[in-house]
C-alpha cells in the first residue's frame, strides 16, 4: 500500500469552540454531569489550541514503541508547531498555521502542503469535540499523575459497538491532554499515546519552527495540491450513513508515498464522530500496481481494502473492522 496513517492523528486544531473553565473542575453528580463533561472537553480543546507547551510523547501499540519530540506555540492568532521523530527513520514536521512541511533529512525530500481545518495536523490528537458526547458517555475515573503532573482521568465509553472506548488524562491545571488510551471491547489497551515529559506555559519560540522550514536548500521539494471536491460530484454517494459519523472533508489529491513519486489523483474523504476519524481513499485501478483485498489491524487502527469495479477503496480508522465494512457497504458508485 502506497500510504499509511500514523496514530498521532493529532486532530487538526479543528476550529472548535474555545471555552475555559476553572482549574480542578470535577463531576458534582447526575444533575451537573453533562454540563461538567462538556466543559472538560471544551477545556481540553482550548488548551490544545492556545497553550504553549513542549515535550516528548511516546506511542505504543501492538508491541511497537516510538517517541517524538513536539512543541506547540500560539502567538496572537498564529500557530507554530514542530514534531520530530526520535526513533527509526528521521522525520520532522513543521507547521505554520495551515501550511505543513514534512521533511525527511536522510533522503533530502520535503513535502509542503496546505491543510484545511479538517486535515490532520500535529496538534490534533490533543483535542476532543464536545459533540462526541452524542456517541460516548463521559465518566470521571478520579485523578492520577502523568509526566509529573496531576491529571483528571476521564473515560469516553461508546454508546454502541461501532467505536472504541477511550480513556483520557487531562492536566488539572491547564486542561492539556497528557495521555490517551484506546480500549478494546475486552478492555485491553489497543494503543496509547502519552507525554513522558512536558513543559506547559513555556515561552513561545516561533523562530524554532520558522527556521526549520527555511533550511531546505538541496532538498527535493514536493508540493501536492489538495482540491476540495464534493463526494457526489465525483460520482460516489453514501447510500446510508454510519451512525454518529459525518463527512467533514473531501479532497482530491496526488497520493504521496513519503519520499516516492506521486500517483493518482486519489479521492480522500474523512468522516468524524467528534472523537475518532475514518479516512476513505478511492483511487483508479491500475494494472501496473498490484493490490489485493485486505482486512487488517495494528493497534487500534483497522484497515479495509477492496476492489470496486474500476476502483480500489481503502478505509482506515481507529474503529473496529465491522465499522469500516459498514462504510464500504454504504458507498455506491453512481457513475
Amino acid at each position: 500500500m502506497a500510504f499509511a496513517v500514523h496514530r498521532w492523528r493529532w486532530l487538526p486544531a479543528f476550529a472548535f469552540a474555545s471555552m475555559l473553565v476553572p482549574a480542578g473542575l470535577a463531576f458534582a453528580g447526575p444533575a451537573t454531569e453533562t454540563a461538567d463533561a462538556r466543559a472538560w472537553l471544551a477545556r481540553i480543546q482550548s488548551a490544545a489550541q492556545t497553550r504553549n507547551y513542549q515535550g516528548t510523547m511516546v506511542y505504543s501499540a501492538g508491541g511497537l514503541l516510538s517517541s517524538s519530540r513536539i512543541a506547540h506555540f500560539s502567538v496572537d492568532s498564529q500557530t507554530y508547531e514542530r514534531l520530530e521523530s526520535l526513533d527509526g527513520r528521521q522525520r520532522r514536521v513543521f507547521r505554520v498555521n495551515d501550511t505543513v512541511h514534512t521533511v525527511w533529512p536522510q533522503t533530502r525530500v520535503a513535502v509542503i502542503e496546505k491543510r484545511g481545518p479538517t486535515m490532520a495536523l500535529p496538534s490534533n490528537t490533543q483535542a476532543v469535540e464536545p459533540r462526541a458526547l452524542d456517541q460516548y458517555e463521559l465518566r470521571s475515573e478520579g485523578t492520577d499523575r502523568i509526566a509529573g503532573r496531576d491529571a483528571q482521568v476521564l473515560l469516553l465509553k461508546p454508546r454502541d459497538e461501532l467505536r472504541y472506548a477511550q480513556r483520557l488524562w487531562a492536566d488539572k491545571a491547564t486542561g492539556l491532554m497528557l495521555r490517551a488510551d484506546v480500549i478494546g471491547s475486552d478492555r485491553n489497551v489497543l494503543e496509547s499515546v502519552a507525554f513522558s515529559e512536558v513543559d506547559i506555559g513555556v515561552k513561545a519560540n516561533p523562530d524554532a519552527v520558522v527556521q526549520g522550514v527555511r533550511k531546505l536548500e538541496g532538498f527535493k521539494v514536493l508540493r501536492p495540491q489538495l482540491q476540495p471536491v464534493a463526494l457526489d460530484a465525483e460520482g460516489w454517494a453514501m447510500e446510508r450513513g454510519v451512525p454518529g459519523f459525518t463527512l467533514v472533508t473531501c479532497v482530491k489529491r496526488p497520493l504521496e508515498a513519503g519520499d516516492g513519486p506521486a500517483t493518482g489523483p486519489v479521492l480522500q474523504a474523512v468522516f468524524s464522530d467528534g472523537l475518532t476519524h475514518v479516512s476513505l481513499f478511492i483511487e483508479p485501478h491500475d494494472p501496473a500496481r498490484r493490490f489485493d483485498d485486505l482486512v487488517g489491524q495494528v493497534g487500534a487502527t483497522s484497515t479495509l481494502r477492496q476492489r470496486r469495479g474500476d476502483h480500489w477503496l481503502t478505509l482506515m480508522g481507529d474503529v473496529p473492522a465491522a465499522t469500516l465494512r459498514q462504510f464500504a457497504d454504504a458507498l455506491d458508485r453512481r457513475r
